[in-house]
């Protein structure tokens, strides 16, 4: 059970701590709010990652291969990464250094919402935790009610704790950051993420 804990915590954090949109969108949102906004977008991926954790240990993901509802589900992903990126692109534009007014500087229970739809929308996160889960339970992680309770924990501990950890490193560096440097922020993750949902997009029609 201790082994299957840390098995967890292990992938939570790995998983987390990958290079993404939601990465692109806790850096500009940290940097625009406060460490709190940082910290309730860490909660929401945790609780989408061991939700879609658990799901991948109940075999759901094959559903997912379902022509129409996998091109449903890819597109959906697409559309709300793109509307977030065009946002974040349009703020870069107009948003001023310690102006920005109570729509353009997240609370926690924005960011927490716009994380939990952004990351639960990707249908490949379900994909590549039944994937992992796969590995996991050939292994023997995933043996038994007690060893797959301890699993997801563990990744949800670690997907929590990874988040947590890259939104205090942008808070402690925030105050450095001048106007400039956040409308390059802005650009980048914009960029980055339309750049994200306009690839899912592309890989959801052509699967289909």
């Amino acid at each position: 059970m201790l082994t299957s804990l840390l098995i967890g915590l292990g992938l939570g954090a790995a998983v987390a701590a990958q290079p993404g949109p939601i990465t692109l969108l806790m850096i500009r949102s940290v940097l625009r709010g406060a460490l709190a906004v940082g910290l309730a977008m860490a909660v929401a991926v945790a609780l989408i990652d061991t939700l879609y954790a658990a799901l991948g240990v109940a075999g759901m993901a094959p559903l997912l291969t379902i022509g129409p509802l996998e091109l449903i589900l890819g597109l959906v992903g697409a559309a709300v990464l793109i509307a977030i990126g065009a946002r974040t692109l349009w703020s870069a534009f107009r948003v001023r250094l310690g102006g920005e007014s109570d729509e353009e500087v997240a609370t926690p229970r924005r960011a927490f919402l716009t994380t939990l739809a952004a990351t639960a929308s990707n249908p490949l996160t379900i994909a590549s935790w039944a994937a992992i889960f796969a590995a996991a339970s050939s292994a023997g992680a995933a043996g038994g009610t007690a060893a797959t309770l301890a699993l997801l924990i563990g990744v949800g501990v670690g997907s929590l704790v990874a988040m947590s950890v890259l939104a205090l490193l942008v808070s402690l560096g925030r105050r450095r950051v001048g106007r400039r440097t956040l409308t390059g922020v802005d650009v980048v993750a914009g960029t980055g993420i339309v750049g994200f949902g306009g690839a899912l997009a592309i890989a959801a029609v052509l699967h289909d």
